[in-house]
C-alpha cells in the first residue's frame, strides 16, 4: 500500500483491509471484485491485484506460510528487488540490501554521484553501495531501516540537514558542497490535459456498467461507460465518441443533458470528466469490454474507480429527492 502513496493516505485503508482480510487464506479465497472494492479509492489498483495473486501463490505453493528465502519472496507477484530485500532483511535478519527513494538520494550524496541514479549505470553502482554498507551480522534490517530514516528525516530532497547528519564526515557531496544538486533531478513528466465523457444510461431501473479488462487503466474495476473526447463537447466530435462507446459496450448511444463535471489527475493526465445522461438505441452488438445492467442498490458492492463512485452518489442523491 505504501508504494507511491503516503502513510497518512494509507492508514485508514490498511486497517480496513486487514479487518476484511485478516489472514492470507481469507485474502486468497476472496474474489477479485471483493479485493478491489476494499482497495477502492487508494489508486494504483494493480497493487491490489498483485497482492491478491501473491496470497493465492502463498496458499497454493507455500502451505499458507510466507516464504523466507530471497528467491521465493522475489518470485511472488508484485514484489521486486527492493521489497524482497526489505522483507528478508527486516523480517528474517538476512544480509540483503534495499534501494528506494530515500536511500537512492542518501547513497548518491555519500558517493557524490552526479549523474541520474535511476539509469542503469547509476542504479548498479548504488545497489553495490547499499550492499557494501551492510554488516555481516544479523543487524542488516536495522541498518536498512536506519538508512531509510536518515534519508527521510535528515538527507531530505531540498534542504539536507548536514549539521545533524551522523555520517556527514563520510559524505563526499557535503565535503564538496554539492549536496543541494545531487542527485540529478529527474525530467519532469509532461502533464497532458484531456476531456472524457461518462454516460449514465438507465433502462428498466438498471444502469449500464462496463468492466475494464487487463492491460488498461483501472483493470478489473467497473465504471459507467466512458471514453476520451477528441476536443470538447461539440457535434463534430460526438459521432467518433459514440462509435467508440459502441465498440466498448456494444450499444449505440444518444447523449442527452449533462449531469455533472469532475476534474481529477491520473498519472500524467489532468482529466476533465463530463457526465451525461444517455440512452441506448437498438440491440447489443459485439463488445470489447464486459458489460452488465446493474440495479442502483447493487452499485454499492461493485468495485468502481473514484469518479464512478462519485457518479453513483449523485444518482443516489437525485433518486432520494
Amino acid at each position: 500500500m505504501l508504494q507511491q502513496t503516503t502513510t497518512a493516505a494509507v492508514e485508514e485503508y490498511y486497517y480496513r483491509f486487514l479487518g476484511r482480510f485478516p489472514n492470507v487464506q481469507t485474502l486468497a479465497a476472496a474474489t477479485d471484485a471483493e479485493v478491489l472494492r476494499c482497495w477502492e479509492g487508494l489508486g494504483y489498483y494493480r497493487r491490489a491485484t498483485q497482492l491478491h495473486r501473491a496470497a493465492q501463490v502463498i496458499v497454493s505453493e507455500h502451505d499458507g506460510t510466507f516464504p523466507n528465502t530471497f528467491g521465493a519472496v522475489l518470485a511472488l507477484p508484485g514484489i521486486g528487488r527492493y521489497t524482497a530485500g526489505a522483507i528478508c532483511s527486516i523480517a528474517y535478519h538476512q544480509r540483503k540490501p534495499i534501494l528506494e527513494a530515500n536511500t537512492i538520494r542518501l547513497h548518491a550524496r555519500l558517493l557524490a554521484y552526479s549523474d541520474d541514479p535511476t539509469k542503469a549505470v547509476g542504479n548498479k553502482l548504488l545497489w553495490q553501495m547499499a550492499e557494501l554498507v551492510l554488516p555481516t551480522n544479523s543487524l542488516s534490517g536495522q541498518i536498512n531501516q536506519a538508512l531509510m530514516d536518515l534519508g527521510s528525516l535528515i538527507c531530505t530532497p531540498k534542504s539536507p540537514d548536514c549539521e545533524h547528519c551522523p555520517v556527514v564526515t563520510l559524505c563526499r557531496s557535503a565535503q564538496m558542497g554539492v549536496q543541494h544538486v545531487i542527485p540529478a533531478l529527474k525530467t519532469e513528466k509532461n502533464i497532458e490535459s484531456r476531456t472524457e465523457l461518462a454516460l449514465v444510461i438507465q433502462k428498466s431501473g438498471k444502469y449500464l456498467m462496463m468492466r475494464y479488462p487487463q492491460g488498461v487503466r483501472w483493470a478489473g474495476l467497473w465504471d459507467f461507460p466512458r471514453h476520451q473526447l477528441c476536443h470538447d463537447v461539440q457535434e463534430r466530435d460526438l459521432s467518433d465518441y459514440c462509435s467508440n462507446i459502441k465498440r466498448l459496450t456494444g450499444y449505440q448511444v444518444v447523449l442527452h443533458d449533462q449531469l455533472a463535471e469532475f476534474r481529477h489527475v491520473v498519472t500524467r493526465y489532468n482529466i476533465t470528466l463530463k457526465v451525461f445522461h444517455a440512452k441506448v438505441i437498438g440491440c447489443k452488438n459485439s463488445a470489447a469490454y464486459q458489460t452488465e445492467w446493474v440495479e442502483a442498490i447493487n452499485l454499492a458492492d461493485m468495485p468502481l474507480n473514484s469518479t464512478g463512485r462519485k457518479i453513483t452518489e449523485i444518482i443516489n442523491t437525485k433518486s432520494m429527492k
